[in-house]
């Protein structure tokens, strides 16, 4: 919104954001949107991208403001790597306590009375 986006831009977006792409094969869709501040904070930079990255059943949103474009995308990069990374944390977490433990396993038949 109120942000024209170049080729180089684009270019750009797609080589920092195919990390996340290999790091979470299952990906649906990725949107970005850059937005131009029209009054910015003093604190915070005057170009705004969000982003939202698709998986089934899941849905990771980052954003992150900056003076110029490309240090704004290279946040919203880190902020939605972080939340994969820890995700898949998350999921792995629980699928060796699963196995250790045998939780979720089919269920077994009460023992024989032998008395």
């Amino acid at each position: 919104r109120g942000l024209p986006v170049s080729d180089e831009i684009r270019e750009q977006a797609e080589h920092k954001l195919a990390r996340l792409a290999r790091l979470e094969p299952r990906t649906t869709r990725l949107e970005l949107e850059f937005v131009a501040e029209h009054h910015p904070s003093p604190t915070n930079g005057d170009k705004l991208i969000k982003a939202s990255l698709h998986v089934p059943r899941r849905t990771f949103r980052a954003h992150a403001e900056a003076a110029d474009v490309r240090t704004a995308l290279d946040d919203v990069a880190e902020k939605l790597e972080r939340q994969v990374r820890d995700h898949h944390g998350k999921r792995l977490s629980r699928w060796r306590r699963r196995v250790r433990f045998g939780g979720r396993s089919a269920p077994q038949a009460p023992p024989a009375d032998t008395g």
